[in-house]
Order: C-alpha cells, then structure tokens, then sequence
C-alpha cells in the first residue's frame, strides 16, 4: 500500500484520466454559454436602418452595418447594390465582391 503514495500523498489509481472527446465536449459547452441573444429592435429603429439602406442605394454612398452574430458583433462597410424585398435582403458591394445580407441580421448602422 505504502508503494502507491507519491510526493503529494495521492493515491496514483485514484487519478482521473480526460479524454480528448470530454475535454472537447467540454469546450464547446463553454462556448454555448457565451452565446448571446438577438436583440430585438423596436419599429423606429427599424424604420431608421432602413432609410439609411435606401439612401446608401440611391446616392451609392458607403454605409457601415453592424451583423447579429451569436458571440461577437460582425461590422460591415459597403455600398448598397440592390435591394430584394421579397427575400428582405440586400446585396452589398464590398471591397472587391458581392454580399447577401438578411435585413434581419442588421442590429445597427454607424
């Protein structure tokens, strides 16, 4: 009995081993509790993002947009090219391609 003790006065049997799968199943459960909620936008901000995509549209002037994401906030610049109300998206130009971008992503504009 006496062999088993080491330096710290633990039993060696007694350890726990991780495995890889718990260790990333742990991981991502720590990630998930990061997640936050969409905030729900009132109908005069709504109406606000909305004149200013219109107004981006007519004078093709730059606008900058903040996107929903889950764990951070995603800003975006751009020129907005079109405008698809059936879908309610818009499509925006970027530096140097196109984008897709779901009215319901729009949390707030600079």
């Amino acid at each position: 009995m006496r062999s088993r003790l080491k330096d710290n006065g633990l039993y060696e049997t007694s350890r726990m081993m991780i495995m890889p799968e718990h260790r990333e199943a742990w991981l991502a459960q720590c990630e998930q509790q990061k997640r936050r909620g969409k905030p729900n936008l009132d109908d005069q901000e709504m109406q606000r993002i909305s004149e200013v995509l219109v107004d981006s549209y007519n004078r093709s002037s730059t606008v900058d947009l903040i996107l929903f994401n889950p764990f951070f906030e995603e800003p975006i610049s751009g020129v907005v090219v079109g405008l698809n109300f059936a879908r309610c998206e818009i499509k925006l130009m970027l530096e140097d391609e196109f984008r897709w971008v779901s009215l319901a992503e729009i949390v707030s504009f600079n």
